[in-house]
């Protein structure tokens, strides 16, 4: 038996590892461990009023933390019996089109692309692509002036509340943020070239299932309150268990899900597959220039997904900042009631992602979470088996194979928290 250790995995989010058992050319075991304790953020907050809980909950992360606030507050917006007015619910568009892009940005030019030129790093690119190491600095900045502008702070703004907003951004900054988004299509531009000029390697491709939210009106969006399913189906938002069916496996402190007994895929991917043809502009353009069958199959084209997704919040980031400064500042909405249930599911820049709250006498009961790494965490696992398997049978040295495991979890974008990761390589 021989192990092959990778002490630091580079360029993903969060604590875990990677183990490959191989006898001989044969893969007997792939597993994705999630070295990090259970959080127990579901019991903390149980007895807290939905105004603390909107405070702790985010804290799960601080990539997607207003992902987590928004679906947060739709959750609790419907157990309480809320409904928001217009300029917040088209506030929180925005400031979701703000996260798409300094999280898209963030993925594409400098955790993933290295692995398709060549470069240990974004770093290591600097001389040969020192412009698009660049446009990457600047897409995120910009992305974090918007959420920034919209939530009170970069990371855990406070200012998206329970049936409103504290405060509601004003014009100047509204103008400032028109202004700088038609200025850097460009470089999103780039960014989508750069992806669709990529020779895909073929070794992870096999049939996938996609979910991800229905945007309503017949758009593309980021928020709604029913799932599309890649098989035809639709789901109402609070059926979300039957859909996920979390479970517990032995090598992980992460749940697992499976639809219908088999691992899906959620992500900018599964958004296009499942509402692309809503997209318009440049976006819609090059999604019908380089959208092709291997995007049902080989989960590295989510790479090139996330950038025209990125694209395309930079286009309506002017309208969403129109919509914004056309309407008047609405007092904040009360609750209604003190008892209830409410799901909210939006779509984080990694997938779908459900808060569900039960409130009794006005505290939190009890509360599910169920982030989109979770839901992914099957279907990584399945393409870094036929990647291992599909490069040793071809003959690929362990450092080979090794980079093809890494770009298969990479690609998923995953967020799992904190800093180190190990991919062992066992030979028996």
């Amino acid at each position: 038996m021989r192990e092959l250790n990778v002490e630091a995995l580079a360029r993903v989010e969060g604590d875990g590892g990677i183990t490959v058992t191989i006898d001989g050319t044969k893969v007997k075991s792939v597993t994705l461990d999630v070295h990090e304790g259970p959080r127990l953020i579901e019991q903390l907050v149980k007895g807290m009023t939905p105004a603390d809980d909107l405070n702790v909950i985010p804290r799960i992360c601080a990539i997607c933390t207003l992902s987590h606030r928004y679906s947060a507050i739709r959750g609790l917006e419907k157990a309480l019996g809320i409904k928001p007015p217009e300029k917040a619910q088209v506030t929180r568009e925005l400031m979701m089109l703000g996260e798409n892009v300094e999280s898209n940005s963030l993925h594409t030019f400098l955790l993933a692309l290295p692995d398709f030129l060549g470069y240990p790093s974004a770093i290591a690119m600097l001389n040969d692509y020192g412009d698009d190491v660049k446009r990457a600095l600047r897409l995120k900045k910009f992305g974090n002036h918007v959420m920034a502008v919209t939530s009170g702070r970069i990371v855990h703004g406070e200012n998206p509340v329970i049936g409103g907003f504290g405060k509601y951004p004003s014009r100047k900054a509204l103008e400032e943020i028109k202004l700088k988004a038609h200025e850097l299509v460009p470089d999103a531009v780039r960014a989508v070239e750069l992806f669709a000029s990529i020779d895909y390697p073929t070794y992870p491709e096999a049939d996938m299932l996609f979910m991800s939210v229905n945007a309503p009106k017949n758009q593309f969006g980021f928020a709604g309150e029913s799932i599309i399913i890649s098989n035809g189906k639709e789901a109402d938002v609070e059926d979300y268990k039957k859909l996920t069916n979390e479970r517990i496996v032995s090598h992980s402190f992460a749940k697992r899900s499976l639809y219908q007994e088999k691992p899906f895929t959620v992500g900018a991917n599964a958004r296009l597959i499942n509402m692309g043809k809503r997209l318009d502009g440049q976006a819609a353009d090059l999604l019908k220039e380089h959208y092709n069958e291997r995007w049902l199959k080989n989960p590295l084209m989510n790479n090139l997904a996330q950038a025209i997704e990125m694209l395309w919040s930079l286009e309506h980031l002017p309208d969403a900042a129109d919509k914004v400064m056309s309407l008047d500042d609405p007092p904040i909405e009360k609750p209604t009631r003190d008892n209830g249930s409410g799901t909210g599911a939006v779509e984080a820049p990694r997938g779908t992602l459900y808060h569900h709250y039960d409130i009794k006498n006005g505290l939190i009961d009890a509360a599910d979470i169920i982030t989109p790494t979770a839901q992914n965490l099957d279907d990584i696992e399945r393409h870094m088996k036929l990647t291992a398997e599909r490069m040793l049978a071809d003959g690929k040295k362990d450092d080979e194979v090794r980079l093809g495991l890494e770009m298969v979890a990479r690609a998923y974008d995953p967020c799992i928290s904190c800093a180190t990761h190990l991919v062992t390589l066992k030979r028996i």
